[in-house]
């Protein structure tokens, strides 16, 4: 593995985890309650304005469970918490021993459908939760958001740059792997670009102009510096005069032999703006060198810009992107959906609770695709059952141990890409997507029936005897 990636090491994450993990888990092992179960992680509901979701953050989930262990020193801060030196030798010899099956990296998926089911020893399932939780929450928020700005973007490219206010080392570093699955081209995150492989990208900040006496000093320095790579940040005094100084720079580039790369506009009004520069370095035969546009961009208004006309050949988008601005989370959810009877059986569990109704059973996603290819519906069934079309969740992990290899990035990106082919353009609208049909089995369904009449009929059991 490279060990760049290590800046923040999975198999230290073991303590990375709510406290009620924890409690709950001792109290399982006080009560020598160690049967198997089985949780489904999925999303609850699609985020304001999304019409799909595009899972990401499964490399991290499997990394996690494959090397999480608990140190002495964890274990010598969890004996402070008050937890039992039984239960602390339990946790020394811990390692996750389950079953994992997930859709893979960079799929299409929508609400309620298993992304990742666990299946484990009810103490390691448990003590997963948070982690899980975490890594697939950012990844497939920003994954999701990213695709939107690269769709708005028409084929032009998209550069990830809000590192500098994305929340924190380990958000800045995810950001920059999910935008670049999602489809933008790369980062100015050098980390990243050093860990993951991603193509880095950057330009000049107004600081840099501003520390020489004269604008055309501060683009000679720096083409000086990089005469096959410079793009020039012309807006920091006025647009247009910035844009002559760097097509002057560009004419004594040429008599090198070398070439200006491109101009960088980073506020006002970005469409009027553009045309205007990319006329005045057409005009002087600049017609390659290509126009860059940042400043508090995203999907919305890169779609603006381009149904007024604008001008611009590559977006760089920062904070909008990074943190998902507009919805800087999804509902994702790990719940409990099968245990085990004291006579070995599984019994399919589900919650009740109005709005927040889980589906019982070990399922499988299937996925049905038009004649022509494209997405058509899904349907969530039971594992076991047999529906058509193509199942999504697939075997990742037998016994604590990866049962497949890891994709590469690149590999990811490219199913990503796939994916959002073939997903029909009316589910990728900015806004007011309709939405994606997700069908139940009928054996779920039935399922769904029985468990919900017989623990209504428990609950009314067990209130008549409370009364009694």
């Amino acid at each position: 593995m490279n060990p760049f990636l290590n800046y923040q090491s999975e198999k230290n994450m073991s303590m990375f985890t709510d406290l009620y993990e924890l409690t709950m888990c001792a109290s399982y092992f006080d009560n020598n309650k160690f049967e198997p179960a089985t949780f489904d992680l999925f999303i609850r509901r699609l985020p304001e304005n999304r019409g799909y979701l595009l899972f990401a953050g499964l490399e991290q989930v499997l990394l996690y469970l494959k090397s999480v262990k608990f140190t002495e020193e964890h274990l010598a801060y969890l004996k402070k918490q008050g937890f039992s030196s039984r239960f602390l030798d339990y946790l020394r010899d811990f390692r996750f021993t389950g079953d994992v099956w997930a859709v893979p990296e960079g799929t299409v998926a929508f609400p309620c459908e298993p992304l990742i089911r666990v299946t484990a020893p009810i103490i390691e399932a448990q003590l997963v939760e948070t982690f899980l939780l975490n890594t697939v929450n950012l990844q497939t928020m920003i994954a999701t958001k990213a695709s939107r700005v690269v769709h708005a973007a028409k084929g032009k490219a998209v550069i990830e740059f809000g590192l500098r206010r994305e929340h924190g080392i380990d958000a800045g570093m995810k950001v920059a792997r999910c935008s670049y699955i999602a489809g933008c081209q790369g980062t100015s995150n050098v980390l990243a670009g050093l860990a993951y492989g991603i193509p880095v990208f950057g330009t000049m900040a107004h600081s840099f102009v501003m520390s020489y006496e004269r604008e055309i000093d501060a683009f000679r320095a720096f083409a000086k510096t990089f005469p096959n790579k410079s793009t020039l940040l012309i807006d920091t005094y006025d647009d247009i005069a910035g844009a002559e100084k760097a097509a002057v720079v560009a004419k004594e580039l040429e008599q090198k032999g070398l070439r200006l790369s491109g101009v960088r506009l980073d506020s006002g009004d970005l469409a009027t703006i553009s045309k205007r520069v990319r006329k005045l370095l057409d005009e002087k035969g600049l017609d390659y060198v290509s126009i860059f546009a940042s400043g508090d961009l995203d999907e919305f208004k890169i779609a603006e810009l381009l149904s007024q006309g604008a001008r611009i050949d590559a977006f760089g988008v920062g904070t909008k992107m990074g943190t998902s601005a507009d919805k800087p989370y999804v509902d994702v959810i790990y719940k409990l959906c099968e245990t085990m009877t004291a006579d070995g059986t599984s019994a399919p569990i589900m919650k009740l609770s109005e709005g927040k109704a889980t589906l019982p059973g070990r399922k499988q996603v299937y996925r049905f695709k038009d004649a022509d290819g494209f997405y058509e519906r899904d349907v969530i069934a039971l594992a076991d059952e047999e529906v058509g079309g193509e199942p999504l969740l697939r075997k990742v992990m037998e016994n604590g141990k990866l049962t497949y290899s890891l994709p590469s990035l690149d590999e990811i990106r490219a199913t990503a890409a796939t994916n959002l082919a073939k997903l029909p353009e009316k589910y990728k609208q900015l806004t007011a997507a309709p939405e994606y049909l997700v069908k139940i089995s009928p054996n779920l369904s039935a399922l769904i029936r029985r468990l919900r009449r017989k623990l209504t009929q428990n609950e009314i059991r067990q209130q008549r005897s409370r009364v009694g």
